[in-house]
Protein backbone atom coordinates (compact mmCIF):
# COMPACT_ATOMS: atom_id res chain seq x y z
CA UNK A 1 0.00 0.00 0.00
CA UNK A 2 1.17 3.50 -0.74
CA UNK A 3 1.42 5.85 1.71
CA UNK A 4 -0.89 9.33 1.61
CA UNK A 5 2.28 10.99 2.20
CA UNK A 6 4.92 9.56 -0.09
CA UNK A 7 5.59 8.56 -3.45
CA UNK A 8 6.44 4.76 -5.43
CA UNK A 9 8.18 4.49 -8.64
CA UNK A 10 5.07 2.02 -9.33
CA UNK A 11 2.15 4.21 -9.08
CA UNK A 12 -1.52 3.33 -11.05
CA UNK A 13 -2.81 6.01 -13.03
CA UNK A 14 -4.82 7.26 -10.24
CA UNK A 15 -2.02 7.69 -7.87
CA UNK A 16 -0.35 10.14 -10.90
CA UNK A 17 -3.46 12.35 -11.19
CA UNK A 18 -2.47 13.55 -7.06
CA UNK A 19 1.18 14.09 -8.34
CA UNK A 20 2.20 17.48 -9.08
CA UNK A 21 3.39 18.01 -12.64
CA UNK A 22 6.72 17.06 -13.01
CA UNK A 23 6.95 14.02 -10.53
CA UNK A 24 7.05 10.65 -11.28
CA UNK A 25 6.81 8.37 -14.57
CA UNK A 26 3.84 9.19 -16.56
CA UNK A 27 1.69 5.55 -18.01
CA UNK A 28 2.08 5.12 -21.60
CA UNK A 29 -1.46 6.46 -21.62
CA UNK A 30 -0.28 10.04 -20.28
CA UNK A 31 2.49 10.31 -22.34
CA UNK A 32 1.68 12.31 -25.53
CA UNK A 33 3.21 11.02 -28.45
CA UNK A 34 6.66 12.05 -30.00
CA UNK A 35 8.03 11.84 -33.42
CA UNK A 36 10.01 9.11 -34.17
CA UNK A 37 8.22 6.73 -31.22
CA UNK A 38 6.48 3.78 -31.86
CA UNK A 39 2.37 4.75 -30.90
CA UNK A 40 0.67 2.22 -29.18
CA UNK A 41 -3.15 1.51 -28.30
CA UNK A 42 -2.73 3.25 -25.64
CA UNK A 43 -0.41 6.25 -26.66
CA UNK A 44 -2.21 9.89 -26.78
CA UNK A 45 -2.10 11.00 -30.21
CA UNK A 46 -4.29 14.84 -29.11
CA UNK A 47 -2.18 17.52 -27.28
CA UNK A 48 -2.11 17.17 -23.80
CA UNK A 49 -4.45 19.33 -22.17
CA UNK A 50 -1.72 20.29 -19.59
CA UNK A 51 0.04 21.70 -22.50
CA UNK A 52 -2.70 24.64 -22.53
CA UNK A 53 -4.50 22.54 -25.56
CA UNK A 54 -8.75 21.43 -25.50
CA UNK A 55 -10.23 19.12 -27.57
CA UNK A 56 -11.55 20.63 -30.66
CA UNK A 57 -14.94 19.36 -29.73
CA UNK A 58 -15.19 21.24 -26.47
CA UNK A 59 -17.63 23.75 -25.87
CA UNK A 60 -15.54 26.60 -25.34
CA UNK A 61 -13.56 26.42 -28.75
CA UNK A 62 -16.23 28.86 -30.23
CA UNK A 63 -15.97 31.77 -32.48
CA UNK A 64 -17.96 33.99 -29.80
CA UNK A 65 -14.78 33.91 -27.46
CA UNK A 66 -13.98 37.29 -29.88
CA UNK A 67 -15.71 40.41 -29.46
CA UNK A 68 -15.77 40.92 -33.06
CA UNK A 69 -18.14 37.99 -33.69
CA UNK A 70 -20.55 38.94 -30.92
CA UNK A 71 -20.50 42.31 -32.00
CA UNK A 72 -21.92 41.27 -35.48
CA UNK A 73 -24.31 38.88 -34.24
CA UNK A 74 -25.72 42.07 -31.54
CA UNK A 75 -26.10 43.72 -34.71
CA UNK A 76 -27.73 41.31 -36.85
CA UNK A 77 -30.13 40.48 -34.49
CA UNK A 78 -31.33 44.60 -34.37
CA UNK A 79 -31.55 44.20 -37.57
CA UNK A 80 -33.70 41.37 -37.61
CA UNK A 81 -35.87 43.43 -35.28
CA UNK A 82 -35.85 46.25 -37.62
CA UNK A 83 -36.92 44.27 -40.45
CA UNK A 84 -40.04 42.68 -38.90
CA UNK A 85 -40.83 45.71 -37.77
CA UNK A 86 -41.22 47.38 -41.06
CA UNK A 87 -42.59 43.69 -42.14
CA UNK A 88 -45.35 44.15 -40.07
CA UNK A 89 -46.00 47.96 -41.23
CA UNK A 90 -46.36 46.86 -44.82
CA UNK A 91 -48.76 43.77 -43.95
CA UNK A 92 -50.58 46.73 -41.82
CA UNK A 93 -50.72 48.44 -45.19
CA UNK A 94 -52.25 45.97 -47.22
CA UNK A 95 -55.31 46.56 -45.81
CA UNK A 96 -55.05 50.05 -44.27
CA UNK A 97 -52.54 52.57 -45.85
CA UNK A 98 -50.95 54.49 -42.90
CA UNK A 99 -50.08 58.29 -43.54
CA UNK A 100 -47.15 58.50 -45.79
CA UNK A 101 -46.80 55.15 -46.90
CA UNK A 102 -48.88 54.83 -49.68
CA UNK A 103 -47.74 53.88 -52.89
CA UNK A 104 -49.55 53.88 -56.39
CA UNK A 105 -48.38 50.59 -56.94
CA UNK A 106 -50.03 47.26 -55.21
CA UNK A 107 -47.42 47.22 -52.32
CA UNK A 108 -46.80 43.75 -52.38
CA UNK A 109 -42.83 44.16 -54.28
CA UNK A 110 -42.10 45.98 -51.13
CA UNK A 111 -43.63 43.71 -48.80
CA UNK A 112 -41.81 40.27 -50.62
CA UNK A 113 -38.36 42.51 -50.47
CA UNK A 114 -38.86 42.81 -46.79
CA UNK A 115 -40.04 39.31 -46.44
CA UNK A 116 -36.47 38.44 -48.13
CA UNK A 117 -34.35 40.60 -45.93
CA UNK A 118 -36.36 38.56 -42.71
CA UNK A 119 -35.74 34.78 -44.09
CA UNK A 120 -32.00 36.02 -45.11
CA UNK A 121 -31.36 37.15 -41.35
CA UNK A 122 -32.75 34.46 -39.61
CA UNK A 123 -31.24 32.03 -41.94
CA UNK A 124 -27.81 33.57 -41.12
CA UNK A 125 -28.44 33.59 -37.13
CA UNK A 126 -29.64 30.29 -37.19
CA UNK A 127 -26.71 28.94 -38.53
CA UNK A 128 -24.23 31.66 -37.07
CA UNK A 129 -21.76 29.18 -35.59
CA UNK A 130 -21.15 26.89 -38.94
CA UNK A 131 -20.05 29.17 -41.68
CA UNK A 132 -19.64 27.61 -45.16
CA UNK A 133 -18.32 29.00 -48.23
CA UNK A 134 -21.14 27.73 -50.23
CA UNK A 135 -23.50 30.02 -47.99
CA UNK A 136 -20.91 33.01 -48.59
CA UNK A 137 -21.72 32.62 -52.55
CA UNK A 138 -25.77 31.88 -51.80
CA UNK A 139 -25.56 35.31 -50.12
CA UNK A 140 -23.53 37.35 -52.66
CA UNK A 141 -26.01 36.10 -55.45
CA UNK A 142 -28.87 37.34 -53.43
CA UNK A 143 -27.40 40.56 -52.71
CA UNK A 144 -26.42 40.82 -56.77
CA UNK A 145 -30.03 40.01 -57.32
CA UNK A 146 -31.32 42.28 -55.15
CA UNK A 147 -29.10 44.91 -56.73
CA UNK A 148 -30.21 44.24 -60.11
CA UNK A 149 -33.75 44.56 -59.04
CA UNK A 150 -33.26 48.30 -57.52
CA UNK A 151 -31.63 49.29 -60.52
CA UNK A 152 -34.55 48.33 -62.71
CA UNK A 153 -36.75 49.73 -60.22
CA UNK A 154 -35.11 53.01 -60.06
CA UNK A 155 -34.18 53.17 -63.54
CA UNK A 156 -37.64 52.73 -64.63
CA UNK A 157 -40.00 55.95 -64.35
CA UNK A 158 -43.28 53.89 -63.83
CA UNK A 159 -41.79 50.85 -61.49
CA UNK A 160 -39.89 54.06 -59.70
CA UNK A 161 -43.31 56.35 -59.18
CA UNK A 162 -45.95 52.52 -58.72
CA UNK A 163 -43.06 51.64 -55.87
CA UNK A 164 -42.54 54.80 -54.28
CA UNK A 165 -40.17 54.91 -51.50
CA UNK A 166 -41.51 52.51 -49.89
CA UNK A 167 -40.71 50.00 -52.26
CA UNK A 168 -37.34 51.07 -53.11
CA UNK A 169 -35.87 51.27 -49.42
CA UNK A 170 -37.52 47.82 -48.38
CA UNK A 171 -35.39 46.49 -51.82
CA UNK A 172 -32.35 48.82 -50.78
CA UNK A 173 -32.49 47.17 -47.64
CA UNK A 174 -32.79 43.87 -48.79
CA UNK A 175 -29.51 43.94 -51.07
CA UNK A 176 -27.97 45.82 -48.05
CA UNK A 177 -28.94 42.62 -45.61
CA UNK A 178 -27.63 40.33 -48.11
CA UNK A 179 -24.22 41.57 -48.31
CA UNK A 180 -24.25 41.95 -44.53
CA UNK A 181 -24.64 38.34 -44.06
CA UNK A 182 -21.81 37.65 -46.39
CA UNK A 183 -19.67 39.77 -44.37
CA UNK A 184 -20.90 38.26 -40.71
CA UNK A 185 -20.26 34.67 -42.57
CA UNK A 186 -16.75 35.53 -43.32
CA UNK A 187 -16.34 36.99 -40.23
CA UNK A 188 -17.26 34.11 -38.26
CA UNK A 189 -15.15 32.12 -40.14
CA UNK A 190 -11.94 33.80 -39.44
CA UNK A 191 -12.85 33.84 -35.92
CA UNK A 192 -13.40 30.09 -36.16
CA UNK A 193 -10.26 29.10 -37.61
CA UNK A 194 -8.34 31.88 -35.27
CA UNK A 195 -9.76 29.92 -32.07
CA UNK A 196 -9.14 26.63 -32.96
CA UNK A 197 -5.46 27.66 -33.55
CA UNK A 198 -5.58 29.24 -30.40
CA UNK A 199 -7.20 26.93 -28.30
CA UNK A 200 -6.64 23.68 -30.16
CA UNK A 201 -2.90 24.21 -31.52
CA UNK A 202 -4.71 23.51 -35.48
CA UNK A 203 -7.31 24.57 -37.43
CA UNK A 204 -10.27 22.23 -37.44
CA UNK A 205 -10.84 20.72 -41.03
CA UNK A 206 -13.38 18.45 -40.00
CA UNK A 207 -16.85 18.65 -39.80
CA UNK A 208 -19.03 16.65 -37.62
CA UNK A 209 -22.29 15.60 -38.64
CA UNK A 210 -24.26 18.19 -36.95
CA UNK A 211 -22.00 20.99 -38.55
CA UNK A 212 -22.95 18.88 -42.14
CA UNK A 213 -26.34 19.30 -41.83
CA UNK A 214 -26.59 22.63 -40.74
CA UNK A 215 -24.84 23.45 -43.76
CA UNK A 216 -27.12 21.46 -45.59
CA UNK A 217 -30.17 22.90 -44.38
CA UNK A 218 -28.79 26.33 -44.81
CA UNK A 219 -27.93 25.65 -48.69
CA UNK A 220 -30.93 24.47 -49.15
CA UNK A 221 -33.10 27.37 -47.76
CA UNK A 222 -30.48 30.35 -49.67
CA UNK A 223 -31.26 28.30 -52.62
CA UNK A 224 -34.88 28.59 -52.39
CA UNK A 225 -34.60 32.13 -51.33
CA UNK A 226 -32.41 32.41 -54.63
CA UNK A 227 -35.16 31.08 -57.35
CA UNK A 228 -37.64 33.33 -55.49
CA UNK A 229 -35.43 36.39 -56.23
CA UNK A 230 -34.43 35.15 -59.48
CA UNK A 231 -39.02 35.22 -60.11
CA UNK A 232 -39.58 38.06 -58.55
CA UNK A 233 -36.38 39.80 -61.05
CA UNK A 234 -38.16 38.27 -64.72
CA UNK A 235 -41.46 39.77 -63.32
CA UNK A 236 -40.11 42.86 -62.73
CA UNK A 237 -38.48 43.16 -66.01
CA UNK A 238 -42.25 41.97 -67.49
CA UNK A 239 -43.61 44.78 -65.75
CA UNK A 240 -40.86 47.71 -66.97
CA UNK A 241 -41.68 45.93 -70.63
CA UNK A 242 -45.46 46.19 -70.03
CA UNK A 243 -44.60 50.31 -68.64
CA UNK A 244 -43.87 51.09 -72.32
CA UNK A 245 -47.21 50.55 -73.66
CA UNK A 246 -48.78 54.48 -74.03
CA UNK A 247 -52.47 54.42 -72.73
CA UNK A 248 -55.53 55.77 -74.88
CA UNK A 249 -56.66 59.28 -72.88
CA UNK A 250 -55.14 60.74 -70.26
CA UNK A 251 -54.36 60.00 -66.46
CA UNK A 252 -55.70 62.60 -63.94
CA UNK A 253 -54.25 63.52 -60.10
CA UNK A 254 -57.46 62.61 -57.83
CA UNK A 255 -58.08 62.09 -54.26
CA UNK A 256 -55.20 65.15 -53.41
CA UNK A 257 -52.39 64.07 -55.94
CA UNK A 258 -51.96 61.19 -54.37
CA UNK A 259 -52.84 58.84 -57.15
CA UNK A 260 -53.96 58.55 -61.28
CA UNK A 261 -56.88 57.11 -62.42
CA UNK A 262 -56.85 56.89 -67.06
CA UNK A 263 -60.08 58.09 -68.39
CA UNK A 264 -60.66 57.85 -72.22
CA UNK A 265 -63.17 60.08 -74.51
CA UNK A 266 -63.83 59.03 -78.38
CA UNK A 267 -67.05 61.16 -80.49
CA UNK A 268 -68.61 64.26 -81.12
CA UNK A 269 -69.65 66.00 -77.35
CA UNK A 270 -72.16 68.04 -79.89
CA UNK A 271 -74.46 67.63 -83.20
CA UNK A 272 -74.23 70.02 -86.32
CA UNK A 273 -76.67 72.78 -84.42
CA UNK A 274 -74.68 72.73 -81.48
CA UNK A 275 -75.95 70.49 -78.84
CA UNK A 276 -74.65 68.45 -76.50
CA UNK A 277 -74.92 65.10 -77.27
CA UNK A 278 -75.23 62.75 -74.60
CA UNK A 279 -72.14 60.78 -73.50
CA UNK A 280 -71.95 57.21 -72.80
CA UNK A 281 -70.03 56.47 -69.96
CA UNK A 282 -69.12 52.96 -69.52
CA UNK A 283 -67.95 51.55 -65.94
CA UNK A 284 -66.32 48.03 -66.27
CA UNK A 285 -67.42 44.90 -64.42
CA UNK A 286 -65.19 42.33 -63.10
CA UNK A 287 -62.43 42.84 -66.29
CA UNK A 288 -60.62 45.61 -67.22
CA UNK A 289 -63.36 47.79 -69.81
CA UNK A 290 -60.75 47.78 -72.13
CA UNK A 291 -61.16 44.18 -72.95
CA UNK A 292 -64.80 44.22 -72.32
CA UNK A 293 -67.33 46.92 -72.62
CA UNK A 294 -65.07 49.10 -74.68
CA UNK A 295 -64.81 47.24 -77.30
CA UNK A 296 -68.92 47.02 -77.93
CA UNK A 297 -68.85 51.12 -77.24
CA UNK A 298 -66.64 51.99 -80.01
CA UNK A 299 -68.52 49.45 -82.52
CA UNK A 300 -71.80 51.07 -81.38
CA UNK A 301 -69.61 54.79 -82.15
CA UNK A 302 -69.04 53.28 -85.73
CA UNK A 303 -72.66 51.80 -86.24
CA UNK A 304 -74.21 55.61 -85.21
CA UNK A 305 -76.09 54.32 -82.37
CA UNK A 306 -74.19 56.73 -80.16
CA UNK A 307 -72.27 60.06 -80.54
CA UNK A 308 -69.99 59.91 -77.92
CA UNK A 309 -68.45 57.05 -75.47
CA UNK A 310 -66.55 57.90 -72.33
CA UNK A 311 -64.50 54.71 -69.51
CA UNK A 312 -62.25 54.95 -67.09
CA UNK A 313 -60.17 52.73 -65.44
CA UNK A 314 -60.91 51.71 -61.64
CA UNK A 315 -58.13 52.23 -59.51
CA UNK A 316 -55.86 49.53 -59.80
CA UNK A 317 -57.34 48.61 -63.06
CA UNK A 318 -55.58 49.10 -66.82
CA UNK A 319 -53.62 52.23 -66.25
CA UNK A 320 -54.79 53.63 -63.06
CA UNK A 321 -52.62 53.23 -59.85
CA UNK A 322 -53.75 51.89 -56.60
CA UNK A 323 -55.98 54.02 -54.47
CA UNK A 324 -54.67 54.02 -50.62
CA UNK A 325 -56.89 51.48 -47.96
CA UNK A 326 -59.64 51.27 -46.91
CA UNK A 327 -61.24 52.22 -50.65
CA UNK A 328 -65.31 51.91 -50.88
CA UNK A 329 -67.35 51.92 -53.88
CA UNK A 330 -68.07 55.40 -53.05
CA UNK A 331 -64.54 56.69 -52.75
CA UNK A 332 -64.53 55.06 -56.20
CA UNK A 333 -67.09 57.36 -57.51
CA UNK A 334 -65.61 60.55 -55.67
CA UNK A 335 -61.96 59.98 -57.61
CA UNK A 336 -64.21 59.50 -60.74
CA UNK A 337 -65.98 62.95 -60.14
CA UNK A 338 -62.53 64.54 -59.69
CA UNK A 339 -61.15 63.02 -62.85
CA UNK A 340 -64.26 64.14 -65.00
CA UNK A 341 -64.06 67.47 -63.01
CA UNK A 342 -60.24 67.98 -64.49
CA UNK A 343 -61.06 66.41 -67.81
CA UNK A 344 -63.45 69.07 -68.52
CA UNK A 345 -65.72 66.44 -68.68
CA UNK A 346 -69.38 66.73 -68.24
CA UNK A 347 -72.88 65.21 -68.87
CA UNK A 348 -75.58 64.61 -70.15
CA UNK A 349 -74.28 61.07 -68.96
CA UNK A 350 -76.29 57.66 -70.21
CA UNK A 351 -74.44 55.13 -67.68
CA UNK A 352 -73.73 52.08 -68.82
CA UNK A 353 -72.52 49.32 -66.47
CA UNK A 354 -72.06 45.09 -66.23
CA UNK A 355 -71.47 43.32 -63.36
CA UNK A 356 -70.07 44.61 -59.86
CA UNK A 357 -70.00 47.86 -61.90
CA UNK A 358 -73.23 48.41 -61.61
CA UNK A 359 -73.01 49.56 -58.07
CA UNK A 360 -70.58 52.34 -58.94
CA UNK A 361 -72.88 53.91 -61.65
CA UNK A 362 -76.22 53.65 -59.52
CA UNK A 363 -73.99 55.84 -56.53
CA UNK A 364 -73.15 57.82 -59.28
CA UNK A 365 -76.00 58.58 -60.69
CA UNK A 366 -77.48 59.31 -56.82
CA UNK A 367 -74.94 61.84 -57.02
CA UNK A 368 -75.12 63.90 -59.93
CA UNK A 369 -78.77 63.06 -60.64
CA UNK A 370 -79.17 66.35 -62.69
CA UNK A 371 -76.03 65.41 -65.33
CA UNK A 372 -77.57 61.40 -65.91
CA UNK A 373 -79.88 61.15 -68.47
CA UNK A 374 -80.25 57.64 -68.61
CA UNK A 375 -78.75 54.31 -66.37
CA UNK A 376 -77.99 50.82 -68.66
CA UNK A 377 -77.47 47.69 -66.35
CA UNK A 378 -76.17 45.37 -67.83
CA UNK A 379 -76.48 41.76 -65.79
CA UNK A 380 -75.39 44.11 -62.59
CA UNK A 381 -74.90 42.91 -59.28
CA UNK A 382 -77.32 43.47 -56.88
CA UNK A 383 -76.53 45.02 -53.37
CA UNK A 384 -78.13 42.45 -51.68
CA UNK A 385 -75.73 39.76 -53.51
CA UNK A 386 -72.52 41.85 -52.38
CA UNK A 387 -71.78 39.30 -49.64
CA UNK A 388 -70.27 37.41 -52.37
CA UNK A 389 -67.84 39.85 -53.05
CA UNK A 390 -67.15 40.55 -50.02
CA UNK A 391 -66.66 36.66 -48.05
CA UNK A 392 -64.14 36.28 -46.04
CA UNK A 393 -63.09 33.03 -47.89
CA UNK A 394 -62.64 35.04 -51.06
CA UNK A 395 -60.81 37.53 -49.34
CA UNK A 396 -58.11 35.29 -47.94
CA UNK A 397 -57.71 33.89 -51.47
CA UNK A 398 -57.12 37.17 -53.04
CA UNK A 399 -54.35 37.89 -50.21
CA UNK A 400 -52.85 34.92 -50.89
CA UNK A 401 -52.90 35.24 -54.39
CA UNK A 402 -51.46 39.12 -53.95
CA UNK A 403 -48.24 37.52 -52.01
CA UNK A 404 -46.87 35.24 -54.04
CA UNK A 405 -47.73 37.52 -57.41
CA UNK A 406 -44.74 38.95 -57.33
CA UNK A 407 -43.41 35.14 -58.42
CA UNK A 408 -45.44 36.01 -61.98
CA UNK A 409 -46.37 32.20 -61.98
CA UNK A 410 -48.69 32.74 -64.59
CA UNK A 411 -47.75 35.45 -65.80
CA UNK A 412 -44.30 34.56 -66.55
CA UNK A 413 -45.43 31.17 -68.24
CA UNK A 414 -47.82 33.11 -69.99
CA UNK A 415 -45.33 35.30 -71.45
CA UNK A 416 -42.99 32.36 -71.89
CA UNK A 417 -45.39 29.72 -73.56
CA UNK A 418 -48.60 30.89 -74.71
CA UNK A 419 -47.51 34.08 -76.45
CA UNK A 420 -49.27 36.76 -74.05
CA UNK A 421 -48.39 40.41 -74.92
CA UNK A 422 -48.04 43.59 -73.03
CA UNK A 423 -52.07 44.27 -74.20
CA UNK A 424 -52.70 40.67 -72.27
CA UNK A 425 -51.34 41.72 -69.30
CA UNK A 426 -52.18 45.03 -68.99
CA UNK A 427 -55.80 44.71 -69.73
CA UNK A 428 -56.23 41.90 -71.41
CA UNK A 429 -56.60 38.05 -70.40
CA UNK A 430 -53.62 38.12 -68.01
CA UNK A 431 -54.77 41.35 -66.35
CA UNK A 432 -56.29 39.47 -63.19
CA UNK A 433 -52.68 37.79 -62.77
CA UNK A 434 -51.42 41.21 -61.82
CA UNK A 435 -50.29 42.37 -58.69
CA UNK A 436 -52.31 46.10 -58.69
CA UNK A 437 -55.27 43.92 -60.14
CA UNK A 438 -55.37 41.92 -57.51
CA UNK A 439 -54.75 44.25 -54.80
CA UNK A 440 -57.87 46.25 -56.29
CA UNK A 441 -60.04 43.25 -56.31
CA UNK A 442 -58.56 42.87 -52.41
CA UNK A 443 -59.88 46.16 -51.29
CA UNK A 444 -63.50 46.04 -53.03
CA UNK A 445 -63.70 42.59 -51.11
CA UNK A 446 -62.70 44.26 -47.67
CA UNK A 447 -65.46 46.64 -47.81
CA UNK A 448 -67.76 45.11 -50.02
CA UNK A 449 -70.76 44.08 -47.85
CA UNK A 450 -69.80 46.91 -44.74
CA UNK A 451 -69.20 50.54 -46.20
CA UNK A 452 -70.13 49.75 -50.10
CA UNK A 453 -73.17 48.54 -49.39
CA UNK A 454 -74.44 51.54 -47.26
CA UNK A 455 -73.65 53.56 -49.47
CA UNK A 456 -75.30 52.10 -52.19
CA UNK A 457 -78.48 51.29 -50.16
CA UNK A 458 -78.58 55.33 -49.54
CA UNK A 459 -78.09 56.25 -53.37
CA UNK A 460 -80.78 53.86 -53.87
CA UNK A 461 -82.99 56.12 -51.66
CA UNK A 462 -81.98 59.73 -53.30
CA UNK A 463 -82.07 58.02 -56.71
CA UNK A 464 -84.18 60.19 -59.44
CA UNK A 465 -87.38 58.06 -60.32
CA UNK A 466 -87.77 59.94 -63.59
CA UNK A 467 -84.56 58.84 -64.37
CA UNK A 468 -84.45 56.37 -67.54
CA UNK A 469 -83.82 52.48 -67.03
CA UNK A 470 -82.66 49.67 -69.20
CA UNK A 471 -81.92 46.39 -67.57
CA UNK A 472 -80.68 43.28 -69.77
CA UNK A 473 -79.71 40.01 -67.79
CA UNK A 474 -78.23 36.99 -68.64
CA UNK A 475 -80.02 34.13 -69.74
CA UNK A 476 -77.83 31.91 -68.32
CA UNK A 477 -77.49 33.61 -64.73
CA UNK A 478 -81.21 34.09 -64.45
CA UNK A 479 -81.94 29.84 -64.97
CA UNK A 480 -78.93 28.84 -63.31
CA UNK A 481 -79.54 31.08 -60.05
CA UNK A 482 -83.27 31.88 -58.73
CA UNK A 483 -81.58 34.88 -56.34
CA UNK A 484 -80.20 35.98 -59.21
CA UNK A 485 -83.29 36.04 -61.31
CA UNK A 486 -85.18 37.73 -58.27
CA UNK A 487 -82.46 40.14 -57.71
CA UNK A 488 -82.33 41.19 -61.81
CA UNK A 489 -86.35 42.17 -61.82
CA UNK A 490 -85.78 44.01 -58.45
CA UNK A 491 -83.33 46.03 -59.83
CA UNK A 492 -85.68 47.32 -62.89
CA UNK A 493 -87.91 48.96 -59.86
CA UNK A 494 -84.64 51.21 -59.12
CA UNK A 495 -86.71 54.11 -61.38
CA UNK A 496 -90.27 54.29 -62.12
CA UNK A 497 -89.10 55.05 -66.21
CA UNK A 498 -88.35 51.38 -66.93
CA UNK A 499 -87.52 51.59 -70.79
CA UNK A 500 -86.90 48.07 -71.43
CA UNK A 501 -86.12 44.61 -69.40
CA UNK A 502 -84.40 41.53 -71.92
CA UNK A 503 -83.53 38.75 -70.66
CA UNK A 504 -80.89 37.26 -73.44
CA UNK A 505 -81.23 33.32 -73.94
CA UNK A 506 -77.92 31.34 -74.00
CA UNK A 507 -76.17 34.53 -72.96
CA UNK A 508 -73.47 34.29 -70.63
CA UNK A 509 -72.97 37.04 -67.36
CA UNK A 510 -70.98 39.05 -70.30
CA UNK A 511 -74.07 39.85 -72.38
CA UNK A 512 -71.63 41.27 -75.09
CA UNK A 513 -69.95 38.02 -75.80
CA UNK A 514 -72.52 36.74 -78.15
CA UNK A 515 -74.01 38.16 -81.31
CA UNK A 516 -77.52 38.66 -80.24
CA UNK A 517 -76.49 40.13 -77.25
CA UNK A 518 -74.53 42.42 -78.98
CA UNK A 519 -77.70 43.53 -80.97
CA UNK A 520 -79.71 44.00 -78.44
CA UNK A 521 -77.51 45.73 -76.13
CA UNK A 522 -76.93 48.07 -79.39
CA UNK A 523 -80.67 48.55 -79.83
CA UNK A 524 -81.21 49.67 -76.31
CA UNK A 525 -78.56 52.03 -76.11
CA UNK A 526 -79.68 54.00 -78.96
CA UNK A 527 -83.12 53.91 -77.16
CA UNK A 528 -81.55 55.29 -74.31
CA UNK A 529 -79.57 57.65 -75.96
CA UNK A 530 -82.30 59.16 -77.71
CA UNK A 531 -85.18 59.00 -74.55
Amino acid sequence: MVSIWGSSKKQNSDDAVLQPQGSGEQSDSQRPYERGQEPTERTRLLPDHREGYLDPGDPSVSPYNLWSVRTLRFFSVLFLIISILWWLVLFVSIFISPPGLHTRGSGFFGFSYITLAVGNLLVALLFFATPSKAQQVSCLIISVLLLVNTIVIVAVPRLRVEEGWVGIASVLWATIIGAWTVLTDRVVEWGKREEEERLTGREETRRSLREWLAVLADNIVLDVLIIVIILISATLILRARDASLVPRGEKYYVDGDKYQVHLFCEGNATDSKGRRNPTVFIECGERPVEDSLALFAARALRNGAISRYCYWDRPGFGWSDNAPSPLSAGMVVDALSEALTRAGESGPWVLVSAGVGGIYSRIFAARHAKEVSGIFLIDALHEDLLYRVGSPGRGFLLWGRGIISPLGLDRLTGALFRGHTREDRVYGRSAQQGDKFIKAKLQENLVADSLSKNEVVASRAIQSKKTPLVVVSSGVEVRRDSQWERKQRDLTHLTTNLVAWDVVDKSPHEVWRTLKGREILEKRLKELSRA
